[in-house]
């Protein structure tokens, strides 16, 4: 268990504050965040969470939102107990055993009272996944793709987002967000075979900003988009200008850091393979 020595708060005793360390299948929900009528991941945690701490109201925050469809191999919450819990292998346990089976706890750990799994992550890694040979064993995970690419020219094209800061070309429309600004770490294409793999990390992305860059990528590797175009259909800002978003089945929610020196407040006595160094 985590041990945050003397935990205070400026305006007075705050309620212990716990992250959650988890991951799911997102073939069966409408994304992540509640919604009304919909059968969402957010909605079934905080659902076990209430029995389990005998809690009537539970609010847990995500350290982002994925849409219908999307997987998170790793994705972090946080929420609030009335009180500390005192056997969290036993609490890990009973989620685990009440939770559908598409949805996995790996680690839950005591933080610092203002930690935000939303607003301390500081990096987030994406994983989209294609193959272009029909694989039954794979469909739910990856994004049959049968037509001929040119994956150096996708290549290139993920070369170019390295100096790319705005992606306003490649946000919903209607989004929502207040900034279209993006601090990019890595863009690239990997091939194994028929398989391909489009990793992607930054510090923050933008609704259905993955799913509209492989879109225009394959654009480009069918031959029905230049490079050029594609750098001005950046600088554009223009939704319309790029692809088509690509299915959501593919996207992967792969990793997400943190400054773990601030979200745990103190040094602490003894940490978890799981929370520390996610896989």
């Amino acid at each position: 268990m985590y041990i945050i020595r003397n935990p205070s708060s400026a305006t007075g005793p705050m309620h212990p504050r716990y992250f959650m360390h988890l991951a799911y299948d997102g073939t069966r929900y409408s994304g992540w965040q509640l919604q009304p009528n919909a059968n969402t991941v957010q909605a079934e945690i905080e659902a076990a969470l209430r029995k389990l701490l005998k809690q009537e109201a539970v609010v847990t925050t995500g350290c982002g939102r994925t849409d219908t469809g999307v997987h998170a191999r790793n994705f972090y919450l946080h929420f609030d107990a009335f009180s500390e819990i005192e056997d969290i292998p036993m609490l890990m346990f009973k989620l685990n055993q009440m939770l559908p089976w598409d949805i996995a706890v790996f680690d839950v750990f005591r933080v610092a009272d203002r930690a935000h799994a939303r607003f301390d992550a500081i990096e987030r890694t994406y994983e989209y996944h294609v193959h272009q040979r029909r694989d039954p064993f794979i469909h739910a995970y990856s994004k049959y793709f049968p037509f001929p690419l040119d994956v150096d020219k996708m290549r290139e094209a993920a070369a170019m987002l390295a100096g790319v800061t705005d992606f306003a070309s490649f946000q919903k429309t209607r989004g929502g967000q207040k900034t279209t600004l993006c601090q990019l770490m890595e863009a690239r294409w990997q091939q194994d075979g028929h398989r391909l793999v489009f990793t992607i990390r930054a510090n923050r992305f933008l609704r259905n900003m993955v799913r509209a860059i492989v879109g225009t990528h394959f654009d480009i590797g069918r031959g029905r988009m230049t490079l050029s175009e594609y750098r001005d259909a950046i600088t554009g800002r223009d939704r319309s200008l790029t692809g088509d978003s690509i299915a959501p089945q593919g996207l992967h929610l792969v990793e997400v850091a943190y400054p773990w020196d601030k979200v745990l407040g103190n040094e602490p006595t003894g940490h978890t393979e799981a929370a520390l160094n996610p896989s």
